[in-house]
């Protein structure tokens, strides 16, 4: 079998979830979509819901697979329905929906359905993909609170630039957000707060909070942060050594000969690639962890395999494990060698099979 894998640590996820809701002070909503960030979102629900107050994704077909999994907790549609006809389903399938568009409103506001739904109002307070503007979210949420098959509206909106802690957007958003709910008055919880809103911006009220990456133990920022430096990574993506060649100086590793050999090297090929979903442009000089042991990547990365430097480390062979990403090589460290970041890491990998513990 090929020995590439990724390693999932439902401890770790636990961890990650108890820390989001200690510190906001809030009701969490775990944030699953894309397959949990490729961590997936079956067993991942399975891992959470005896404590999660709730589940978000993004879709009703992820809703779906959550429901026929026996998943019975409360799921949010964060990007709502994309047709009317989804209506349905969701009262079907009690789910949580949220409403960020005038033709949405207009369908349930013509919906008949026989239990009351439970909806999410989303205000584009400054991110500008999807939400209401903020001259129109007042008479939007008269409409639905004035229908008598909407049991509970909570009011929402998204931060665009809450990874950037020197930056006032976050602020300024908040403040649009606030301005708007005092003029439709009180009563109402709200949710403002996503993973970097949770960690970074403390006085941000928000009764519900959507930690989504900073679940899985990546960091949503930059920099260092004393709160983000207590997660724990769920996801450790390894391999082995499957091949060794003796170089010496001045020959050339790998497609297109981007590593040069400036000494007697020893290149250690490991069974993992682009089409696993590791970043193709990782630079020559990425870390991984060889046998716990520092090393790094030396050559292009292929579609199947990549190159690293075994020279100093001599006790590495055929067989030694690869740490691609992991404990010992964060995730975000990874992405910002390879101008991506940790979200697109985890939903890109495709044939690596994933072994699950702390269950």
């Amino acid at each position: 079998m090929r020995p590439a894998r990724a390693l999932i640590d439902l401890a770790a996820l636990r961890h990650n979830y108890r820390l989001a809701r200690e510190v906001s002070g809030a009701r969490a909503l775990a944030v699953i979509k894309a397959d949990a960030y490729g961590h997936g979102a079956v067993v991942c629900a399975r891992a959470l819901e005896s404590e999660a107050e709730g589940f978000a994704v993004a879709c009703i077909e992820e809703a779906l697979e959550l429901r026929e999994a026996g998943i019975r907790s409360p799921i949010l549609l964060l990007e709502g329905f994309f047709e009317a006809s989804e209506l349905e389903l969701i009262e079907a399938h009690d789910l949580w929906c949220v409403v960020h568009s005038a033709w949405q409103l207009e369908a349930i506001e013509r919906a008949r359905p026989a239990k009351p739904l439970t909806l999410w109002l989303k205000m584009d307070s400054g991110m500008h993909r999807v939400g209401f503007f903020p001259q129109d979210y007042a008479a939007a949420l008269a409409r639905l609170k004035a229908l008598p098959h909407v049991a509970k509206v909570v009011l929402m909106t998204h931060f665009s630039r809450a990874d950037e802690l020197d930056c006032a957007r976050t602020q300024e958003q908040a403040a649009a957000f606030q301005t708007v709910r005092e003029a439709a008055g009180q009563g109402h919880e709200v949710s403002l707060r996503n993973s970097p809103g949770i960690l970074g911006w403390p006085n941000v009220p928000s009764d519900w909070v959507r930690p989504g990456i900073m679940l899985y133990g990546a960091t949503p920022f930059e920099q260092a942060h004393p709160l983000a430096d207590q997660l724990r990574p769920v996801m450790t993506l390894e391999s082995k050594v499957i091949s060794i060649r003796e170089l010496p100086a001045g020959e050339p590793v790998g497609y297109g000969a981007r590593y040069i050999a400036d000494r007697p090297v020893r290149v250690g090929v490991v069974a993992m690639g682009y089409a696993d979903g590791y970043p193709r442009h990782a630079p020559d000089g990425t870390p991984v962890f060889i046998d716990g042991k520092p090393s790094r990547i030396i050559g292009r990365v292929s579609m199947d395999m990549l190159t690293v430097d075994l020279t100093d480390l001599p006790s590495a062979g055929l067989g030694s494990r690869v740490e691609l990403w992991g404990p010992n090589v964060p995730a975000s460290q990874l992405a910002a060698l390879c101008g991506s970041i940790p979200y697109q890491l985890f939903c890109n990998l495709k044939r690596v099979p994933r072994v699950y513990s702390g269950e």
